[in-house]
């Protein structure tokens, strides 16, 4: 059993991958789903004869996980029972390819023979969605009104989680070349661990790997290309050893944040010292997660000594661990020196460890959190 799920922001990125897909495997079959406004699910199954079967289904809930849950893993069962090898599923826009996998992996076991999990994207259009402040629904890109995913978060997600990243230009839509070539490079600084395939016929099958992908979406979790890029799009990387005061950090966020398509890590925040915080940066929409507690039994606060500051690491392209803050900025034309210096004065003094933390106000109400 050979499953191959294409997920995509824009439909029509979505049929022209699934076609592209298609030509390539003409022995497979082929699920391409979408979702209306009513709940209904339009289902349309190409068989490798070439038949077309088309279904509706009215779902009770105008859900994308009931879609899924109540369409695309029944429809999958029923392939494999007519004997199909390989199965290409085509999502509705705003679903996530980890969504379906997880359901098709609980209805037909762990080892469900996912080959491929891919994001079908158009580069001339891929930086504009992550400045849209409207969620997806608004924007609309998903019938579900309480859908609140901005357009730029469903992307990054989908970036982070799946292992291909498929050019798939809409015939319908002129190329801008310029465009196209800056928005290949920002795939590259977003998705690191992703093969970016131009065509079809250059996506390696076989490189899902359902937990390091899991892995790769976890709250904190930071990945940058192993060789540092140069333009236009670059990755910053700054990690600061002592925890942070919660007010000049509060000031000092929105300025690291000012040109950043992602900014992603994990924080070590003075009021809430024995937890992991979480910090997401997608576009114009930026907030603070408690993960909960820091691994091992580390003291709340160091003890008073010299200020340490980290400065970028070009050389590394792996997930931090530890206590201790750790940001990655990705952008266009990103000062490090000036975000270093911004990270850097947010360090508590030796005269605040001291004094402790029982007099600092907590702006983003994170103890409450845990």
């Amino acid at each position: 059993m050979n499953l191959t799920v294409v997920s995509s922001l824009d439909a029509l990125c979505r049929q022209q991958a699934c076609e592209a897909l298609a030509a390539i495997y003409p022995a497979a079959a082929v699920i391409v789903l979408d979702l209306l406004e009513n709940g209904t699910v339009i289902r349309r199954t190409l068989g490798p004869a070439g038949a077309v079967e088309r279904h509706e289904t009215v779902l009770e809930h105008n859900c994308l996980g009931c879609t899924v849950r109540l369409d695309l893993v029944p429809a999958v069962e029923q392939l494999l029972a007519r004997g199909e090898q390989h199965i290409i599923v085509g999502l509705p826009s705003g679903v996530e390819a980890g969504t379906a996998i997880s359901a098709l992996r609980g209805a037909l076991g762990l080892d469900c023979g996912v080959s491929s999990a891919i994001f079908a994207c158009a580069p001339d259009s891929v930086e504009d969605p992550i400045w849209d402040h409207h969620t997806l629904f608004e924007s609309g890109f998903t019938p579900v009104p309480v859908d609140e995913r901005t357009p730029g978060e469903f992307l990054i997600g989908e970036l982070s989680f799946c292992d291909t990243v498929l050019a798939a230009d809409p015939d319908l839509v002129p190329v801008a070349p310029e465009a196209r070539a800056r928005g290949l490079q920002l795939l590259r600084e977003l998705a690191p661990h992703a093969d970016i395939a131009e065509e079809a016929a250059g996506i390696r099958a076989g490189r899902h790997d359902y937990a390091q992908a899991v892995g790769r979406t976890l709250p904190g979790t930071v990945s940058v290309p192993a060789d540092p890029s140069t333009a236009p799009f670059t990755t910053v990387i700054q990690r600061i050893r002592r925890p942070l005061h919660p007010e000049r950090f509060r000031h000092a966020l929105a300025a690291m944040a000012a040109g950043c398509c992602w900014l992603r890590g994990q924080l070590w925040i003075a009021t809430a010292p024995d937890c992991r915080i979480a910090v997401h940066g997608i576009g114009p929409r930026i907030w603070l997660e408690n993960t909960g507690p820091w691994p091992g039994g580390e003291p709340s606060l160091p003890s008073a000594g010299p200020l340490e500051h980290f400065g970028p690491s070009p050389g590394w392209h792996s997930s931090f661990g530890g206590r201790g803050t750790w940001l990655a900025a990705t952008g266009d034309d990103l000062d490090a020196e000036e975000i270093g210096r911004l990270l850097a004065s947010c360090q508590l003094t030796d005269a605040e460890l001291a004094a402790g933390t029982g007099s600092l106000s907590d702006p983003f109400d994170l103890a409450r959190q845990h």
